[in-house]
């Protein structure tokens, strides 16, 4: 019994490491990122804060300037589950959360994969500076989103 318990803990708290390690490495992702390369008289941010569960928590927003009328919002979360990261889509088209397994992860950038969803299949983010690329593809398409970090 006290073998079990004992595992359990050790367990637990490796687990609590490697979210940790992980998600530090993760650090550069957090604040404010406005998008440079979209169309005239749109804008679009992605806003990244960790929060105290051990997770990153972001949201993905595009508005028209004609209006303030917010034209799209998404929901995201990078957690650790299964000894694995997922960045966690939360889009209004879809029923369901989708879940992106990390393929990779560095102190400068991640990819991640869900190869059964539709669109996309796989997402990229890497960082150089102040400047970050995100690339969604799949299916033979790719679609580039280039952000500069807001002060």
């Amino acid at each position: 019994m006290r073998i079990v318990l004992v595992f359990m803990l050790l367990s637990k708290f490796a687990y609590a490491q490697d979210s940790d390690k992980g998600l530090n490495q993760l650090s550069w992702l957090e604040g404010t990122w406005n998008r440079t390369n979209i169309k005239a008289g749109k804008s679009a941010h992605e806003r990244w804060v960790r929060t105290g569960k051990g997770e990153l928590m972001g949201w993905g927003v595009s508005m028209t300037m004609t209006g303030s009328d917010t034209t799209f919002v998404e929901k995201l979360k990078i957690i650790y589950k299964d000894n694995a990261f997922y960045y966690v889509a939360d889009v209004p088209e879809n029923k369901d959360l989708t879940y992106f397994k990390f393929t990779e992860l560095t102190t400068t950038g991640f990819v991640c994969e869900d190869p059964a969803h539709d669109f996309p299949k796989k997402i990229s983010y890497q960082v150089e500076g102040n400047k970050l690329k995100a690339i969604i593809s799949g299916n033979g398409k790719s679609i580039e989103y280039l952000f500069e970090k807001e002060n």
